[in-house]
């Protein structure tokens, strides 16, 4: 064998054996976030469920189905089914196309943040709901199923792939809340989600998971979540 194979073979196994603690650390985080996941979900069942039952009533006696499900994207791109407590008008999707139409400043918005201040879609109470998020507290069923977490990225719609300039997304699980959460919502446009996503990835651990679950409730409690 040539001095340079050596050398080579010496740095390959350098590198090799620096490299895998960090695997093993990051293998270790993710059984251990996930384990949280659902220690934490079964923890706050009870509770979580009395609210949801209140307001799935509320929903259904002012007429239709009290509860939404939507395809999103999850780690991987593999789509699932997210769950939420029903906030908008049955004919959401007509009347959504009727306002961007009739509406040139409400369309650029919306291609800028996939979202509306004003969204004619949702319904009065839809909208107390929205701003506590209190209409996402069934997605801890989809926590429970592994397809989302408790920290990650905000789930992404199918079609909003095409505007998702980043690809972080795609090696997470979705989180119930997340840094975009805890951060500028409504003010950031859809771009900009990507860069939250980028900084999460490269920041993950457990204490950071922690942190973003404390600061949570007191970003809700100011109910920016319209």
């Amino acid at each position: 064998m040539s001095e340079g194979s050596i050398r080579y073979n010496s740095q390959f196994i350098t590198q090799k054996t620096e490299y895998a603690p960090e695997v093993r650390s990051r293998s270790v985080y993710f059984v251990t976030k996930r384990f949280f996941d659902v220690a934490v979900t079964l923890f706050a069942a009870p509770l979580v469920l009395a609210v949801v039952g209140i307001f799935a009533l509320m929903i259904w006696l002012n007429g239709g189905k009290a509860f939404f499900s939507q395809p999103r994207v999850g780690k991987g791109g593999r789509i699932f089914s997210l769950w939420k407590l029903r906030t908008m008008a049955p004919d959401a999707d007509k009347r959504l196309q009727e306002h961007l139409a009739s509406d040139p400043d409400a369309k650029a918005e919306w291609e800028s943040k996939q979202k509306l201040h004003n969204d004619p879609r949702i319904t009065r109470l839809g909208r107390y709901l929205r701003k506590y998020s209190i209409d996402e507290l069934p997605q801890l069923l989809n926590v429970l199923a592994g397809d989302m977490s408790l920290v990650g990225p905000r789930p992404m719609l199918p079609e909003q792939r095409q505007y998702y300039p980043g690809t972080a997304y795609f090696n997470m699980r979705p989180g119930l809340t997340g840094l975009w959460q805890i951060s500028e919502r409504n003010g950031c446009t859809f771009v900009e989600r990507a860069l939250h996503d980028t900084r999460y990835s490269s920041m993950m651990s457990f204490s950071a998971d922690l942190w973003i679950l404390f600061k949570t409730p007191m970003v809700v409690l100011k109910g920016t979540g319209l």
